[in-house]
């Protein structure tokens, strides 16, 4: 019979860290804390398979289950002493979701579970605090309704309000306990109210509805964005952890708490975190308090007033101390800890590998490599390549002037400036028109998750170093200031103020994730400097990797950066951009509104200059490195006029009438341009084109030669070959072309010639085309375009849609379909290959710059990738931990 709860606490662990896939991350943990030794409250784990069961099956719940959960249950009674709805000293517990990967604030939570009108005497009478146990009760009712019965949350947050401004209290703390039993009265009276029955009194019902609600979270809205955001398969599932309860709420020798073993935003060793006494774990990162210090320093450095904790309760931190360090040196990597301590005691709710900033990501792989706890491979394997892009882009110029508004917690290292906007529905209309926007919110919820992607940043006026906020805010690499408690914001008038200052909607602001300062308009920046643990790092990288790294550039100043990130050449210089260059755009037109070849040589010859003097800055920038130029790719009909002027203009310079040209354009016109008259088809039609870029190509790299001693390697590449015979024609001229160069300037230079494969035909028909074919470069762009049939320029209005419901694992545009265009990659490579044992293989489509693609492209054993300037780090990284997995 199949096996689905794993038993953990009082001595008994059914499970581990090596179960991740089987009882999540949390499950596994904390079996794993609770075999060596650690303080866990006795629990039990419901596994994943039970969830993609449940739902990718659609069966109801087995009995088999329902049996295993009862023995579950009382595994937790006999640890306890207590009983599962026994009125006078009643078990409650704590439902929580637990995914393989952390998914922080994603799937939801139920604390409290077993109260009702009866246990909550039992409660009271045993602990000694009839407000504790009202209390207590109330939060039950208040996120029971929510996650359970789906009811409004705003209306029970709302009713808390008035209760708290009727008796004239401030903070959830000075209620007492007959304010707590007049609210919970109020909460059973919303709950008839909006669910039509009375909130369940039954201890088995409320624990079936909180494990159906868990398990449901997994295909809620915010928890399929997350996924898709990161890269997590929607049938992994989630398992559900119902573990027994244990109360920071219990006075003022009571506590909760996160905290991270190292400072999880730059990655110092040092204690990292946030408590708060007489509270439960959900006040610290909801913001709805605002958090106390760790540790003394902290606590000074900040120049805040109240304890830290270990001010506060010194031995209950030093013993707190000893478990981080046991649990860094146990699992070798940066712990995300939450914990509660009741009545002096110290308990363990969770621990994890903490998200971090990139920078932190680097320090700590770096400085755990130089301590010992972990080797350079493991250090290389630890840094997600996708994180690097935190560190690539620009940071605030300290000499800039800054108009700072209000000064929040540094939650999330960066800068971002852009508009301001109050609802994440907002940020995410405004950012798919291309606008930078910052959400600015009171507090963050799951539910904003798609603003937070889409905005540049995120402000909160509440909420702390580890709120909902902050942490999402770290994974996603976007900067944060949280707890910016002089912010008033009125959502309603889409406004805020700071004290005589209002700021609206649309209006831009600055903020600075490193330093907490908010800023009115836009602060100038200035580019990052990758030196220290980025540049450590990426030596060690280097020495693992065998994938070579090359960009895809054609401009002087993106061909520098790319090769101060560490670029081995360009894997693809794309011609027709220089085309639309304003100063040569006129001879562009002319030559293809020309009717025939005289007409068209005139105006390449115009081009010739311009193309050389191009093609010899970008050889000088990468001397001594290869350098792939694609000739003429896309359709000509790209280049033509729209406007009357423009017309106006060409025939001037081409001698003919504005009539005649319209009509030539209007010959040009194609209904599917991208699979029409570009490519090669250009070449054999026009092959004056691509004589005069060959020519272009040669002349600059023999003055290059000539000019610095070193001699450029040039590839050229024909595209969108289908046949052998097409790139047979392109070779044979572009050969003669070369000879005759070099025979006008008495030098000889080596050279290859190859061609992009992009049509599934090419691929299929590999090993003839690498009979005259020097190297193949797979545009994977069009190639996932003709082999899937799917327009890339149109995709967005349903590709989501088909990555939710698994038809493909994520966007096959962002990430290599590896089932599909993988498999036409792998049969052209072997066919080229069994032909043309040497020859050289590389890819150049967007993909050449994602990790999971570079993964792919090792496996089939290519040569090289190329992506994009600001990517050539992470592919760096990328291609040093496929080396690793292989």
């Amino acid at each position: 019979m199949t096996h689905y709860v794993y038993r953990f606490g009082g001595g008994v662990s059914d499970g581990g860290a090596g179960d991740k896939n089987l009882l999540g991350g949390k499950g596994a943990n904390l079996a794993e804390m609770a075999s060596i030794g650690l303080p866990v409250p006795p629990g039990f784990t419901i596994s994943t398979e039970m969830c993609t069961r449940y739902y990718q099956e659609g069966e109801s719940f087995p009995e088999s289950l329902r049996q295993e959960v009862a023995n579950g249950i009382a595994h937790i009674e006999g640890i306890t002493g207590k009983t599962f709805g026994n009125p006078a000293d009643p078990l409650l517990v704590s439902v929580r979701s637990g995914a393989r990967v952390s998914m922080p604030g994603m799937m939801d939570t139920v604390l409290n579970l077993g109260l009702n009108d009866e246990t909550v005497q039992g409660l009271a009478a045993t602990s000694g605090d009839e407000r504790f146990a009202w209390d207590s009760y109330r939060r039950f009712i208040q996120m029971y309704a929510d996650v359970v019965l789906g009811l409004d949350h705003g209306s029970f947050e709302e009713a808390l309000e008035i209760a708290k401004e009727d008796q004239g209290h401030f903070l959830d703390t000075d209620m007492t306990a007959d304010d707590w039993r007049k609210l919970t009265a109020e909460y059973k009276r919303l709950v008839q109210e909006q669910w039509g029955k009375p909130f369940p009194q039954d201890v088995h019902d409320q624990l079936w509805g909180a494990i159906g609600a868990v398990f449901g979270s997994w295909q809620s809205e915010r928890a399929k964005v997350y996924r898709r955001l990161n890269d997590i398969p929607g049938d992994w599932g989630t398992a559900v952890n119902v573990q027994a309860m244990v109360f920071g709420n219990m006075g003022e020798t009571s506590a909760t708490g996160v905290a991270f073993t190292r400072n999880p935003s730059t990655g110092e060793r040092a204690y990292y975190g946030e408590f708060l006494i007489n509270a439960q774990g959900e006040d610290v990162v909801a913001g709805i308090r605002t958090p106390q210090y760790l540790t003394r320093v902290a606590r000074e450095a900040a120049g805040a007033r109240p304890a830290s904790m270990e001010e506060a309760m010194p031995q209950t931190f030093a013993e707190l101390a000893r478990v981080f360090e046991l649990l860094e040196t146990h699992y070798r990597d940066m712990q995300d800890i939450e914990f509660t301590v009741e009545r002096g005691k110290l308990w363990m709710l969770q621990t994890r590998n903490g998200k971090r900033t990139a920078k932190a990501a680097l320090k700590m792989a770096v400085d755990m490599a130089d301590e010992g706890l972990i080797s350079r491979e493991q250090a290389v394997a630890r840094v997600d390549p996708s994180a690097l892009d935190q560190l690539l882009h620009p940071t605030l110029d300290p000499e800039a002037e800054r108009d700072v508004l209000t000064k929040g917690l540094p939650a999330s290292p960066g800068a971002a400036s852009g508009a301001v906007v109050f609802d994440a529905d907002t940020a995410e209309k405004r950012a798919e028109l291309g606008e930078a926007v910052i959400l600015v919110r009171v507090e963050t919820s799951p539910e904003d998750i798609h603003g937070m992607h889409a905005a540049k940043g995120i402000l909160t006026a509440r909420g702390g170093m580890t709120s909902h906020a902050a942490v999402v805010a770290r994974g996603m690499g976007r900067p944060c200031v949280s707890g910016a408690g002089t912010l008033a914001i009125d959502a309603k008038a889409k406004l805020f103020r700071i004290g005589d200052r209002t700021i609206r909607e649309g209006e831009t602001i600055t903020i600075d994730g490193a330093t907490g300062e908010v800023m009115a308009g836009k602060v100038p920046t200035v580019e990052p400097e990758l030196a220290g643990d980025f540049g450590t790092l990426m030596e060690w990288a280097d020495k693992v990797r065998r994938l070579r790294v090359r960009t895809n550039a054609e401009t002087p100043a993106d061909c520098r950066t790319a090769r101060g990130f560490g670029a081995e050449g360009i894997g693809l210089c794309r011609t027709e951009h220089m085309f639309f260059d304003a100063a040569r755009i006129t001879a562009v037109r002319q030559m293809i509104l020309a009717t025939d070849e005289k007409g068209r040589r005139a105006a390449l010859a115009k081009l010739l200059p311009e193309q050389r003097s191009d093609f010899a800055e970008i050889f000088e920038i990468m001397a001594g490195l290869p350098v792939t130029i694609r000739l003429l790719d896309p359709p000509l009909h790209e280049f033509l006029p729209h406007e009357e002027a423009e017309f106006e203009e060409v025939a001037q310079a081409a001698g003919l009438g504005v009539e005649a040209l319209k009509r030539r354009a209007a010959e040009l016109h194609e209904f599917n341009p991208m699979l029409g008259h570009r490519g090669c088809r250009l070449g054999v039609t026009y092959p004056e084109i691509y004589e005069m870029q060959a020519r272009a190509i040669f002349e600059a790299a023999v003055e290059v030669a000539e000019k610095t001693g070193e001699a450029p390697i040039p590839e050229v590449m024909v595209p969108l070959v289908a046949t052998r015979r097409e790139l047979e024609l392109m070779k044979d001229l572009i050969d003669r072309t070369a000879e005759a160069v070099f025979a006008e300037k008495g030098r000889q230079l080596d050279y290859l010639v190859g061609t992009m494969i992009e049509l599934p035909r090419a691929a299929l028909k590999a090993g003839e085309i690498a009979e005259v074919s020097a190297f193949f470069s797979f545009g994977t762009n069009d190639l996932t375009q003709t082999t899937l049939g799917v327009s890339r320029d149109d995709a967005g209005r349903f590709l989501t849609s088909y990555v939710d419901k698994g038809i493909f694992p994520r966007d096959p545009f962002v990430s290599l379909d590896v089932d599909g265009v993988g498999e036409l990659i792998r049969i052209a490579a072997d066919r080229g290959r069994a032909t043309k044992p040497d020859l050289k293989l590389g890819i150049c489509g967007e993909h050449g710059g994602d990790p999971a693609s570079i993964a792919f492209c090792e496996s089939v054993r290519l040569d090289y990738v190329s992506a994009s300037p600001y990517r050539v780090p992470i592919a760096r990284l990328a291609a040093a931990q496929a080396a690793l997995q292989r």
